[in-house]
């Protein structure tokens, strides 16, 4: 039978202090990584207010005309914070850019920080939208949070010890991405989709749920499921790094986000990729070998190489 929908989990089981209740959300959240990759998260403690605020300036912000928008685009070096236009991001294997732009922000590194250098410097548009940032950076934290409380459960199902993925994400280059999907022109290439169909490449990715439908995810006969954008939900998936270091045990699951129907509507959607320190080896592990088929199956690699290598196959790294 196909499957519609992916699986949901309250986070509300793990923080509970009944060891059953927090025993059945790591199965179940372990299950679902291996399986499909995908689950849909309730109970994450986010105010919906706060969302809400974070989506309206962000529609302030991309309203800006190009003129202002270009103030705050990195034009030096690897577009990982800032504005980064329409058209200028492609899937890994795709020539036709996605239909979007968006603004990336990551954590803040004190100077004296050993990881300083190796993390960007965020950009803010304090000039033209002073709430942006206090309201932008108050949801990254938020969500930072909760990517550390799924990467707990995430080494726990693993039998390792909960900080095993934590430890590693420490002072990481975990960024919040908000993505502005804009009405389809007519002159558009009949190619181009809003987001064509890719892995993310971090640990895990934390998306809030969008304005509007459009997320679809690969199941395992390549049928497309279709997710449905909630703001009490936050959609959990996982990425090339994690799948990378555990050989494949948990996946890294193809999904895409398709045009609509009504293409005079905008979509806006805000996902967190948490990523591990740039240093982090990401080697498959032996110790999983054993249930993905005996031997290692992707490449010893840091997270930095990969990033970088990544960052070059999506257009926003130059050679």
């Amino acid at each position: 039978m196909a499957r519609t929908s992916i699986p949901v989990l309250n986070l509300q089981d793990y923080l509970s202090d009944d060891p059953t209740r927090k025993e059945k959300f790591v199965q179940e959240l372990g299950e679902a990584l291996i399986d499909i990759g995908f689950f849909s998260l309730t109970g994450h403690g986010i105010d919906l207010s706060h969302i809400d605020k974070a989506y309206a300036v962000a529609e302030e912000f991309f309203a800006l005309d190009d003129t202002t928008k270009a103030k705050y685009e990195n034009k030096e070096g690897p577009k990982q914070r800032g504005h980064i236009p329409f058209g200028i991001e492609a899937a890994k294997g795709f020539t036709t850019p996605d239909l979007k732009e968006f603004w990336q922000t990551g954590r803040s590194l004190d100077d004296n920080n050993p990881h300083f250098q190796a993390i960007p410097a965020n950009i803010w548009p304090d000039e033209d939208l002073p709430e942006f940032k206090p309201t932008i950076d108050g949801l990254y934290r938020k969500m930072d949070h909760l990517g550390v409380l799924l990467l707990e459960a995430c080494a726990l199902y693993l039998g390792k010890e909960k900080n095993w993925f934590v430890d590693m994400a420490e002072d990481g280059n975990t960024i919040l991405r908000v993505i502005h999907y804009p009405p389809i022109g007519e002159d558009a290439d009949p190619n181009a989709v809003r987001a064509a169909q890719h892995e993310d490449i971090n640990f895990i990715t934390l998306l809030v749920g969008a304005t509007a439908d459009g997320l679809e995810v690969m199941d395992h006969d390549g049928e497309w499921i279709a997710v449905e954008g909630k703001h009490d939900h936050i959609i959990v998936d996982t990425g090339d790094m994690i799948q990378n270091i555990t050989n494949g045990l948990y996946k890294a699951i193809t999904h895409r986000v398709v045009n609509p129907e009504d293409a005079k509507g905008d979509r806006y959607s805000m996902p967190l990729f948490v990523h591990p320190r740039p240093d982090v080896d990401l080697s498959p592990r032996p110790e999983f070998f054993e249930r993905t088929g005996g031997k290692a199956k992707y490449p010893n690699i840091t997270a930095g190489e990969y990033l970088a290598q990544r960052l070059r196959e999506i257009g926003l790294q130059k050679d």
